[in-house]
């Protein structure tokens, strides 16, 4: 039988059980039936408890990108991965099918390799919920970059601790943001940034707000016209299980940011899981998870998770009151 998906609860019990009695043919299972991997693993799972140190799926290699989108293409290219409902209701929604995915992560890896980002490297994302925001985030980890998005609302003080704690070398940020009635300056905030910033060399600019913004000459790009020049296919970075996935940090409020690395094969399989079944996923629901990507709520449960199944998810540029409370 299949772990993989519960349908009801007297199976959810039975697979409960067995997870723990036999967990690692348990997630071994699940692993080997429902995702696609360029060599398969030694050990499902190899620790030591008294060191704190877990790994997942010792010695495989996988790309997360090709279990989000390319496994996809054959038979849901032309379904909608992903809903774009704008800040202001009067501006069109806009429909991302899986194939034209594939084509805007391709582009935008393209670019990250042309701007000398190299498997490792760290990248900040610093975006308003937008398109351009998942796309920088699956095109990181397609090309093996270790992607850092930090909340569109922090501070500059923030946004350079963040960059300065893992030498980040490339910012992707847009000239402003949509906040319900406000406009937030982005850009100028992450200029305020890097005044204490040395790791960072390059800053891909993406157009939102359409607002005058300062561009610093040998640093600040406009992302638009790299990737108007950009092919639209790419091959995926191979990835060994524990290689890092992203670094998110905690919100700060109780000392030091702290980042928290999530290694690529045991996130993937547990976060598809976990998607599938604690929302009970089928194949043309539309799920909306309300957080922000800046959150790993919205890593695993607006974009991971929801791409990973072949879902179809929806990013929200705005908040829920404006311009009223209806708006949800």
């Amino acid at each position: 039988m299949s772990y993989y998906k519960i349908e009801n609860l007297e199976q959810y019990f039975k697979h409960y059980n067995k997870s723990i009695r036999e967990p690692r043919k348990f997630w071994g299972k699940i692993a080997e039936e429902n995702f696609t991997w360029y060599q398969q693993w030694e050990k499902v799972v190899d620790f030591n408890m008294a060191d704190a140190e877990v790994k997942w799926f010792t010695d495989a290699k996988v790309n997360i990108t090709k279990n989000c989108i390319d496994r996809h293409l054959s038979k849901r290219g032309e379904k909608t991965a992903i809903i774009f409902e704008p800040n202001d209701p009067s501006e069109e929604a806009l429909h991302i099918t899986y194939n034209e995915l594939y084509e805007r992560v391709s582009k935008m890896a393209n670019v990250l390799r042309e701007q000398g980002v190299r498997k490792g490297d760290r990248v900040c994302i610093y975006l308003p919920m937008i398109p351009e925001l998942a796309v920088a985030v699956l095109a990181c980890a397609r090309i093996g970059a270790i992607h850092s998005v930090v909340f569109a609302g922090f501070s500059a003080s923030a946004v350079s601790a963040r960059i300065n704690d893992c030498e980040c070398k490339m910012v992707i940020t847009s000239d402003g943001g949509y906040r319900g009635n406000k406009t937030i300056d982005l850009k100028g905030i992450v200029d305020e940034a890097l005044e204490t910033c040395p790791s960072v060399t390059k800053v891909l600019v993406a157009k939102r707000t359409k607002t005058d913004v300062k561009m610093k000459e040998g640093r600040d790009i406009w992302l638009q016209p790299l990737l108007d020049a950009a092919l639209d296919n790419s091959v995926a970075e191979i990835m060994d299980a524990e290689d890092p996935l992203f670094i998110l940090y905690t919100s700060g409020s109780t000392g030091k940011p702290k980042g928290m690395v999530h290694t690529t094969a045991g996130y993937m399989v547990y976060t598809a899981y976990t998607f599938k079944n604690v929302f009970s996923h089928e194949e043309n629901d539309i799920f909306w998870c309300t957080a922000d990507i800046g959150w790993i709520t919205g890593h695993s449960y607006i974009l991971y998770g929801p791409l990973l199944n072949g879902g179809t998810t929806v990013i929200f540029e705005g908040v829920p009151s404006y311009p009223d409370f209806s708006r949800f």
